[in-house]
């Protein structure tokens, strides 16, 4: 029984009509870029993050690029970071000149407020907390430390669409939230896309202003800009899906669930929620084993599809060479890029599939 580790067919053929009849409204209405799709979709996202406004981009790493930079901070200014995000969380403020301070996360592969203070310095301006996994970070503790030290936050909720603490989602505790959709996210669409929520008027003024060559009004351009628009026909899909989102996500829970309590054996660490249900959407279920390459042949042999997010956490990466770092500085997190590994969990994942993982993974 050969079992993929995502697949977003299930899901497209559950909403197949819902979606083609939205690609036919789209195309025949003649207008394809920033036209009624966006503006809906901008709407329906804000009000379902209850945040005053939405702004569409092209990616979920230009959504950070154009938060960062509507910060207006300084080239040289350090940013609080989680040491063991994907790279794209930093790549978003390390293109505006600022500087990643590396924080080590907590025991739910989140940043762990308890460090945050420790690494604050008189450069430090800002946080960018990225809620890894589908699990919302514990904004409550994060937010009282931007206060204590007058530091903006960005909400990196690239994989957390709709998790929430006592109803509050991600996204709308810190001054600015940004969403990838992906295809693979729970919030998916069919291609590139991104957006920033906030309650803040000036910074939704200036990301729609720049996400448009820097133009508030056609052919007339008030800085330089970036092409980084939603496209109409993507809006108009994730509005489809959107209005299942809620739907889709209880179904992950339920599987995700199921792993939680029926997977049993002692040499695999199993995830932890720390609030609840509601405040962990499972974009993906994170393990980890002892021996991970032994278990990933086991795996393997079965034809279980398993990856690993991520194998190489960004200080290490060539791409960040230059700032020095080195194995052994940061060692909760490469110790957890070591050990991690994803199951297979996507929407319209068969029960017997799921039956098959939680067998084998009991047997290893």
């Amino acid at each position: 029984m050969k079992i993929e580790n995502n697949q977003l067919l299930p899901q497209y053929l559950r909403y197949k009509n819902e979606y083609l009849k939205k690609v036919e409204e789209v195309l025949d209405s003649g207008w394809y870029v920033l036209g009624n799709e966006v503006k809906c979709f901008e709407e329906e996202f804000a009000e379902y993050n209850q945040s005053k406004y939405c702004v569409g981009v092209a990616s979920g790493l230009d959504a950070l690029i154009l938060a960062f930079e509507a910060l207006h901070l300084n080239p040289g200014d350090e940013v609080i970071a989680p040491a063991n995000t994907y790279i794209a969380s930093i790549m978003g403020f390390t293109r505006n000149g600022l500087v990643p301070k590396f924080v080590e996360p907590d025991q739910y592969y989140n940043l762990d407020p308890s460090k945050i203070e420790a690494a604050i310095g008189p450069k430090t301006k800002a946080i960018c907390v990225v809620h890894l996994y589908g699990q919302i970070a514990n904004m409550p503790e994060i937010m009282k430390i931007a206060r204590k030290y007058n530091l903006k936050v960005v909400e990196d909720c690239a994989q957390s669409h709709g998790a929430s603490i006592n109803g509050k989602k991600c996204g709308t505790w810190g001054d600015v939230g940004c969403f990838s959709f992906y295809p693979t996210k729970n919030l998916g669409g069919f291609g590139d896309g991104g957006a920033i929520i906030t309650d803040n008027k000036d910074i939704m003024e200036e990301v729609r202003m720049m996400r448009n060559y820097g133009s508030k009004k056609t052919y007339y351009f008030e800085k330089v800009g970036y092409n980084s628009r939603l496209d109409e026909l993507q809006a108009g899909l994730l509005r489809v899906k959107l209005k299942h989102l809620d739907e889709l996500t209880a179904e992950r829970r339920k599987d995700a669930l199921r792993y939680l309590t029926e997977i049993k054996n002692p040499k695999i660490k199993l995830p932890k929620m720390q609030f609840g249900e509601l405040g962990h959407v499972f974009h993906l279920f994170v393990i980890e084993a002892e021996d991970r390459d032994k278990f990933m042949q086991y795996c393997e042999n079965q034809e279980i599809g398993l990856k690993i997010h991520y194998p190489q956490p960004p200080h290490l990466s060539e791409a960040y060479r230059d700032l020095g770092y080195k194995n052994g500085d940061f060692p909760i997190t490469e110790m957890m890029a070591d050990h991690i590994i994803s199951l297979p969990l996507y929407n319209g994942m068969r029960k017997d599939n799921l039956d098959f993982v939680i067998e084998l993974l009991n047997k290893f």
